[in-house]
């Protein structure tokens, strides 16, 4: 018999029963659950509710259901519905009637809004370690290739030179901008929903405040008709899971193109790629497709909580059951990633000889070449003018900037002198870039050291 069958006078048709549970995907807040419930049961006591020994029975029945879901000695059951009543039920079928007077001044609305925010505070905490794991690798991978030079580009096409460190570094901000995302997020999921009831609160004398404290939230929810109906916390977190699974495809869509053999820029470790079960020469960055593949599947989550939420009315409603899925299959998704990039970019091989090869090539040096101008006293237009004709006279004779006789750069503009030659050579290039945020070696050194000393506080962060 239903928990709630009280005023039915049939038994729930097999379909229903199917339909309605939720038991196969929200059973994974089994332990969130019952925290709240000796939670729960601890503050019903202290308010006088219940007794004392009613109490205690309550949270030994609790935690011995806790310890035999951990060892596999208990199944879930579709009758029971969800993961909140199978508890309940096993509680009862456990210590007897008393275990009814644990739902006292409680409603599973508000019991899976407190759920689903203590599971997810959870693993925002694994998700930020992940993150910032990432994150040390990068600042590992640019301070090993502070002077590996290669080209920076446009549209696809090579634009001007920097470094491998540099290319390191922007991935490390995108990184940056996530955490302090999940963090903002963090701080709206940190609301203590208890207390809420159905949507109107309970006339039980209850300490919120009380339960707040044992479960450690920073604050109680302050509308009991929101605290039920409210999933922007899951929304706002497939959000972020979105922008840093965004960040990690454009990240795997440039290794994918580098490990090309028109490329050649990288080449994974044996351990994180795969071959081909036709053509034996085959080496795969699959790991890195599969990363950018799987940004769809995030999106679909936040498109999906959106459109389960744009048309509800106050309060809750069934429709609401339909949020854990996608909210579990993001979380899931990008704890996987989050692990197997961090190891497949921090064993890569990158190809030293090849990157400075590639700035030989598509003029990258030729706003330098303006610059000189300008350092010369030429308008930067004029020179913009003067530096596409050169270009397109090295473009129709085959040549590089650097292969131009001095007499010819002398036809361009009568400004340019024989120190053109070092002015162009690409090492100097990168190395004149150094404003803050720029590529140049020592510039990127500072960034470098920024970034260390932040991680580090982040990661004190964690720790409090």
């Amino acid at each position: 018999m239903k928990l709630w069958s009280g005023r039915f006078t049939k038994e729930s048709d097999k379909l229903t029963e199917d339909f309605n549970a939720s038991i196969s995907f929200d059973s994974r807040m089994y332990r969130e659950d019952i925290e709240g419930s000796i939670a729960h049961a601890a503050m019903l006591a202290k308010q006088g509710i219940i007794t004392e020994g009613e109490r205690d029975l309550i949270i030994k029945g609790l935690k011995e259901i806790r310890e035999e879901l951990d060892a596999g000695k208990l199944k879930f059951t579709l009758e029971a519905e969800d993961v909140h009543m199978n508890i309940e039920t096993f509680l009862i079928s456990k210590i007897g009637e008393v275990g009814k007077k644990l739902h006292t001044a409680r409603s599973r609305n508000d019991q899976v809004a407190l759920d689903i925010r203590m599971y997810l505070k959870s693993e925002i905490h694994e998700i930020r370690k992940l993150l910032l794991k990432l994150q040390e690798t990068l600042l590992g991978l640019a301070e090993e290739h502070l002077e590996t030079i290669m080209p920076g580009y446009t549209h696809l096409q090579k634009a001007q030179p920097v470094t491998l460190a540099h290319h390191f570094m922007a991935y490390f901000e995108m990184l940056r901008r996530d955490l302090e995302r999940l963090d903002d997020c963090f701080k709206r999921l940190d609301y203590m929903p208890l207390g809420s009831g159905a949507l109107a609160g309970t006339g039980f004398n209850l300490d919120r405040e009380f339960i707040k404290e044992q479960l450690g939230f920073r604050h109680i929810t302050r509308n009991s008709l929101d605290a039920v109906s409210d999933r922007d916390f899951a929304i706002e977190f497939c959000s972020f899971a979105s922008i840093l699974m965004m960040h990690m495809s454009r990240f795997s869509e440039e290794l994918i193109l580098w490990s090309s053999e028109e490329f050649s820029f990288v080449e994974m470790d044996d351990a994180y790629s795969t071959g081909s079960s036709i053509m034996p020469q085959k080496k795969n960055p699959d790991l890195a497709e599969l990363v950018r593949g799987k940004t769809g599947r995030v999106f679909g989550s936040l498109v999906a909580l959106l459109t389960v939420m744009k048309s509800l009315p106050l309060a809750y409603n069934k429709d609401m059951q339909e949020d854990k899925e996608p909210l579990f299959d993001a979380v899931d998704t990008v704890k996987k990633c989050l692990l197997v990039f961090e190891a497949m970019i921090r064993t890569a091989r990158f190809n030293k000889v090849k990157m400075a090869a590639a700035t030989r090539g598509g003029f990258t040096n030729a706003t330098d070449l303006a610059d000189y101008l300008v350092n010369k006293g030429m308008a930067f237009r004029d020179a913009h003018e003067v530096v596409g004709k050169v270009v397109l006279y090295c473009i129709e004779n085959n040549k590089v900037l650097e292969e131009i006789d001095i007499n010819k750069y002398k036809e361009f503009s009568g400004l340019i002198e024989s120190d053109i030659y070092e002015y162009l050579d690409i090492f100097q290039c990168v190395a004149r870039r150094r404003v803050p945020g720029g590529p140049a070696p020592e510039a990127v050194a500072k960034a470098l050291e920024e970034g260390q000393n932040w991680v580090r506080r982040m990661k004190n962060a964690l720790c409090k």
